[in-house]
């Protein structure tokens, strides 16, 4: 009888994943019953903010954009809200327009190349700093200030630095002999000065990372690699690297998915210009659903979900990656 009662009661604990029944409240006290609702009220009230900020922050922006994508929005209908609904059409105008290919293409290699620059030198600069000496910290510190400063700051001040007439990388290289370079308005230098100022840009955050990430990995495994020989370069190619491979890989899915939606480095450097020669899909979509007199908000909104879609199917081939490391 004891073991029994012990059982009914455990059952009704509030603990219990499911709570108790409808059955079982009924055979609970008035005290138990309260404690119960009192316990829910809690967990709801823990989780009614982050429900309510992801609602209003996340699910209805996402919501939004969907439906923009699929109506024919005017601006008379998107005040009035009668947009007729047009299925895949303004994917298809998308994918038709001749700007799509050159857009896609500058997303790829301005996402792809910054990242890969800023986990190199990010690399390098947490290796280097993780031997301890006395400046360290100071210049630690210095390294972040790119990452605290507000993006229009840096965005305007690399724009005074790459200026073809007035600017100090110009000047230098007029000092050395060199000739200068239309930076900004060459279409053969317009994307790579957006992706030099994303680099300068991003290298801090990767060393926040990577730096942590050097600080979990044991001492002893270098000096027992030490003793048994290995130089610098056999220790971070055969313990370094593999130990790292988990917070490198969380740091490239991060900076993958932010450089993908760049947007305002880019709109305040070159606008996508000269021409489309920096033009990427979130300066695309600015431009069609914002830019024009008669502004595309079917499109542009239609350019944004693809941005979706595509950090999305990297976000998933993350997490199947990982899955396939730790089986």
């Amino acid at each position: 009888m004891t073991i029994a009662h012990h059982d009914r009661r455990s059952r009704w604990s509030p603990a219990s994943p499911g709570g108790p029944g409808p059955e079982e409240r009924k055979g609970m006290s008035a005290p138990r019953r309260r404690q119960s609702r009192r316990n829910l009220l809690t967990a709801l009230a823990f989780v009614g903010p982050l429900v309510g900020y992801l609602a209003v922050f996340y699910v209805y922006p996402l919501y939004r954009n969907l439906d923009l994508s699929l109506r024919d929005y005017t601006v008379r209908s998107f005040v009035q809200g009668d947009a007729p609904f047009s299925g895949l059409d303004n994917f298809r105008t998308v994918l038709d327009d001749p700007t799509f290919g050159p857009a896609m293409r500058h997303t790829m290699v301005f996402t792809f190349v910054s990242i890969a620059f800023q986990y190199v030198a990010g690399l390098a600069l947490a290796v280097f700093f993780n031997r301890h000496f006395r400046l360290a910290p100071t210049l630690r510190a210095l390294f972040l200030i790119p990452w605290l400063l507000p993006l229009i700051v840096s965005a305007s001040t690399w724009s005074w630095m790459l200026n073809s007439e007035s600017g100090v990388v110009n000047y230098g290289l007029h000092l050395v002999g060199a000739p200068s370079v239309d930076w900004l308005t060459s279409p053969q230098w317009a994307l790579t000065s957006v992706i030099i100022a994303n680099v300068w840009i991003g290298i801090p955050f990767n060393l926040v990372i990577l730096y942590s990430g050097l600080q979990n990995i044991p001492a002893e495994l270098y000096e027992a690699a030490s003793l048994d020989g290995a130089g610098a370069w056999q220790q971070f190619r055969r313990i370094t690297f593999p130990l790292l491979r988990p917070v490198s890989a969380i740091t490239l899915l991060l900076g993958l998915v932010y450089t993908l939606k760049v947007f305002d480095l880019i709109w305040i450097m070159t606008k996508g210009g000269p021409g489309d020669a920096s033009s990427t899909l979130a300066t695309w979509s600015y431009q069609l659903g914002f830019g024009t007199l008669l502004p595309k908000f079917g499109p542009g909104a239609a350019v944004g979900n693809i941005l979706i879609l595509i950090a999305l199917a990297f976000g998933l081939l993350y997490i199947r990656v990982q899955r396939r490391q730790e089986a």
